[in-house]
């Protein structure tokens, strides 16, 4: 299914040379375009976007000698969907003639490193006049002396050629998408009050609103694909076993009222689906108009508590819709953020664009001291948890990717789609149970998801807050999953939902400030939601969110890993004070 309107944001790789004719550019030409060559071809071959299809860069006509070079290649970078700029140069170039001068697209320059040349001299005159007309960029300079002519790209300078692209990438994607609320705020939960001015100036993307009773619209019309529905109950049926009734005797559904309730969120699913995505099946069925979606890059569902009071609740549908596969296969994650919390989707999206694996959602429910755990269980925490846990667990609509159960060999893992297997998607299945709703929170009922994360994985958990007066901050808490005894983890889940999905949660701590110790990092987490991403992430955070002009409030990535624009190192010597001023200093990317 192609999931969105436009083509897929591409990479415009700019060649700089020196203008001088008679000699000097003409020896340089082919090594300038070769240098061009080459990392495209790098980029091209490392870099996915989330459906799979490798990264495209497109590159100049010419090498850029001065400012017609570079006004023709800005002209053909936006006929062709370039989002993200840039230049490589292994020689002296003429600064401010040949920098590109679009402000709303991330750009980065690579100037070679060798002594035949002054590549990293007009880094250095690129990057002040960058900086100079407030078009911050980022620099990349390899650490090692090159010898010239040298096709080898470093190991450092493919490191923050990644970084860079990753990220701007994920920029470029954002923009011109769309927010998807299905139903409005969620119990007065903050991240579900809309902030149209984040979403518009910040990331660039609409804001859609449909209200819920469009589904009841569409389930009595019959506004879904009926073949597509048919073969849903059947996978479901055959792969979703149904978990034990938890609710008091006289508070269960009968047999024939559950049975009705897999129909109604199996059909909740089609339709959240298609009202993000669209579908054609739908045009053919004579419903044009909900044929085209809403060109949703990430929604979220209300629920709470207007749906669910009456209705079977949403958790069948986000799990789902955030998994790596459902009853046509093996396919891309949707985003849908529970409780319609707009920030926490923000925060998946993120993850998501930058390591093409489904997101976790959940509360920030509890830290777990290891003087409770004792007195609670009897038993100490051990390995990574002996400090303390802390307790990720929401009403169930948990990507079933969080199983742990994918393997790459015999390492848990989350992956990209495309290495998924067919037994990796058994064993999420075959891990996962789905009991009936709590009736106490859910008096609609539904199906919750019920697993436990059993596998130790590095992940990053991230969340945007926005704060008046300042706007919005990223959080950053790099970390990862742990197996705690059985007996301990089933003391401590049923406290508070045994039918709920549990990943239980230990930051990487650094002893200072907000990870001291891992109350510490759960006493300053600014919501009750956050995202969960497979993979240290922490630096990609890092950059996405200072190309964004979003400042980073806390995190534990080593200090010597930040990579942000050049322009960020002129706003004073603490890194995180930097951010914060030249955040303010150059605002929203698209104020």
């Amino acid at each position: 299914m192609k999931r969105l309107q436009g083509n897929l944001p591409k990479i415009g790789i700019r060649p700089t040379i020196d203008g001088r004719l008679g000699g000097v550019r003409e020896s340089l030409e082919d090594q300038t375009m070769g240098m061009a060559n080459n990392v495209a071809d790098f980029l091209t071959n490392n870099l996915r976007h989330p459906d799979g299809s490798p990264v495209e860069c497109v590159i100049a006509d010419s090498c850029i000698g001065g400012v017609t070079e570079a006004a023709q290649t800005a002209e053909k970078f936006a006929s062709e969907g370039v989002g993200v700029s840039l230049t490589v140069t292994p020689c002296w170039c003429y600064g401010s003639e040949t920098i590109d001068m679009d402000p709303q697209i991330p750009k980065a320059i690579w100037g070679f490193n060798g002594t035949e040349r002054p590549g990293a001299v007009y880094l250095a005159a690129a990057l002040a006049g960058h900086n100079q007309k407030g078009l911050p960029a980022f620099g990349i300079y390899g650490r090692d002396v090159q010898d010239v002519g040298e096709k080898n790209i470093p190991e450092d300078v493919k490191e923050k050629l990644l970084r860079f692209a990753k990220a701007g990438i994920a920029v470029a994607t954002m923009k011109g998408k769309s927010y998807l609320s299905m139903g409005s705020v969620s119990m007065g939960i903050a991240g579900s009050i809309v902030n149209e001015e984040f979403f518009q100036n910040y990331l660039g993307m609409r804001n859609e609103y449909v209200d819920m009773s469009e589904f009841v619209r569409r389930i009595d019309e019959g506004i879904f694909d009926k073949d597509e529905f048919t073969e849903a109950m059947k996978w479901v049926k055959a792969n979703c076993k149904e978990g034990s009734d938890q609710n008091p005797p006289n508070k269960q559904k009968t047999r024939e009222e559950k049975d009705r309730d897999w129909e109604f969120v199996v059909k909740m699913t089609l339709i959240a689906r298609d009202l993000m995505a669209g579908n054609q099946k739908l045009a053919e069925m004579g419903f044009g108009e909900e044929a085209l979606g809403h060109n949703a890059i990430v929604s979220g569902f209300q629920g709470q508590r207007q749906w669910t009071d009456h209705f079977p609740n949403g958790d069948f549908m986000e799990a789902i819709l955030n998994s790596s596969f459902d009853w046509n296969g093996i396919r891309q994650p949707f985003l849908v953020a529970t409780e319609n919390d707009t920030l926490n989707g923000v925060s998946m999206a993120f993850g998501h664009l930058l390591t093409n694996t489904a997101q976790i959602f959940s509360d920030v429910r509890t830290y777990w001291s290891p003087d409770a755990v004792l007195r609670v269980t009897g038993k100490e925490l051990t390995g990574k948890a002996s400090g303390g846990i802390i307790h990720l667990i929401n009403s169930g609509s948990t990507t079933l990717d969080a199983t742990g159960k994918m393997k790459y060999g015999d390492k848990p893992a989350m992956k990209p789609f495309w290495d998924i297997t067919d037994e990796d998607v058994q064993a999420c299945l075959d891990s996962t149970v789905w009991s009936p709703a709590d009736q106490g929170y859910f008096r609609g009922g539904g199906f919750s998801s019920n697993f436990n994360t059993e596998a130790e994985m590095p992940v990053t958990m991230c969340r945007i807050n926005i704060v008046k007066g300042l706007g919005p901050v990223l959080q950053i808490a790099e970390g990862y999953t742990v197996i705690l005894d059985q007996e301990v983890h089933r003391i401590l889940d049923e406290r508070t939902d045994p039918t709920w999905p549990t990943t239980w949660f230990v930051p990487n701590l650094t002893g200072e400030g907000s990870f001291t110790d891992v109350y510490s990092v759960m006493a300053n987490w600014g919501a009750n939601h956050g995202a969960i991403s497979y993979g240290h992430i922490g630096v990609d955070l890092i950059t996405l969110a200072s190309m964004l002009r979003i400042p980073v409030c806390m995190h534990n990535v080593p200090d010597e890993k930040v990579y942000r624009s050049s322009a960020w190192a002129t706003f004073g010597q603490n890194k995180e004070g930097s951010d914060y001023r030249a955040c303010a200093n150059y605002g929203p990317l698209y104020k």
